[in-house]
């Protein structure tokens, strides 16, 4: 088979099927979602592969951790031979003998995959030196060149798929493993830690988080994302009427505002507002609007805690209601994290175009 393989947070397949589908379509691409509740991961059958990949952008889906082009399904794996059929599928689909740059063996992250970590590692150690004396695999990982994957669903089922490290998550499974910090106010730090990670390239990550810049977390308390920030030297307004830990003030670089994130606006423009506000998402969608539109920051960080049901819906309405009421040109991105649980997080940023912006509209 051919088409697109895309991990994501088990429950969430509907969200993920509904998201390509609408993407693919809008492109102008034919093909059909193929997925099982609670599988975590989504394939979106196309005859057009290659062509698709590039029209989806990994930085423009919002509820794929991963994205992977099929290149064979294998079903009715032998346990005592499972590295042929993979090597034989390889050789079928090479073209200019050129190899992977690495290899992962994953599974899917739900309850069905876990058990299969063991096998996972296992097959990975007996594979590489396989791949290597076949000629698919290079001596030494190279980002330089595509990457496989052999994703495995079952002990005799598994998906081989290739990746474009430049269009794909960096991480095993697509989560960027992160730890919690032991003078983290709150776990909510490692959702902004991770938003920066993944939303941010490297160079946006080096030139928009900066010693002195200014910022202002809304919803601050008990002060989780304001730490985060004041790690990477930002001067933070924390807002809420709630308290703050105090370790978080001894920082120096913190401003404790008793005030309604809702309401607050800064007296002078600023580099950074960041939210994490238990809210409808349409309104936090339209105060975020605003905060864009009247030049009070730059660039901002913000969630939207999602419905139960037409969650995809939801987020296309509010990502559009976002990007109109704000009135002039933003690169967004969003993305449903793996710190994220019912809500996706959004990053936008004043700025005619940027790579991979999402296209707010499915349709």
């Amino acid at each position: 088979m051919t088409g697109l393989l895309c991990y994501c947070r088990a429950g969430f397949e509907p969200e993920l099927a509904a998201e390509l589908t609408a993407r693919a379509t809008g492109a102008g691409f034919a093909g059909y979602a193929r997925t099982e509740r609670n599988s975590g991961f989504v394939v979106f059958a196309c005859d057009e592969t290659d062509a698709l990949s590039h029209a989806l952008p990994w930085r423009g889906l919002v509820f794929a951790r991963q994205k992977l082009r099929v290149l064979a399904e294998l079903r009715g794996l032998d346990p005592n031979d499972r590295i042929t059929p993979i090597i034989e599928a390889l050789q079928a689909g090479m073209t200019a003998g050129q190899p992977h740059g690495a290899l992962l063996v994953e599974h899917p992250d739900s309850d069905a995959g876990k058990p299969l970590a063991g096998l996972a590692r296992a097959f990975g150690n007996a594979l590489r030196p396989a791949l290597r004396k076949a000629g698919l695999l290079a001596a030494r990982d190279s980002d330089a060149l595509p990457r496989l994957h052999v994703c495995f669903i079952d002990g005799d089922h598994a998906f081989v798929a290739v990746a474009d490290p430049a269009d794909s998550a960096p991480w095993p499974l697509g989560i960027p493993r992160l730890r919690l910090l032991a003078d983290a106010p709150s776990r909510s730090a490692l959702k902004l830690e991770e938003a920066l990670l993944t939303l941010l390239d490297d160079d946006e990550r080096t030139g928009l988080l900066r010693d002195g810049m200014q910022a202002a977390d809304l919803g601050a308390a008990p002060g989780g994302w304001t730490w985060v920030l004041a790690r990477h030297g930002l001067r933070v307004s924390a807002i809420d009427n709630g308290p703050l830990r105090q370790h978080v003030l001894d920082t120096g670089l913190v401003e404790h505002l008793r005030a309604d994130g809702f309401r607050w606006q800064p007296p002078r423009p600023l580099d950074w507002m960041v939210c994490d506000m238990v809210e409808q998402p349409r309104r936090v969608a339209g105060r975020m609007a605003t905060w864009l539109r009247e030049g009070w920051c730059r660039q901002a960080i913000f969630n939207l805690k999602l419905p139960m049901k037409k969650r995809w819906d939801e987020t296309r309405l509010c990502l559009d209601l976002f990007a109109e009421q704000a009135q002039r040109p933003l690169a967004i991105r969003a993305r449903q994290l793996y710190h994220d649980r019912e809500e996706i997080t959004v990053f936008a940023r004043q700025a005619p175009a940027m790579r991979h912006s999402v296209p707010v509209s499915g349709d």
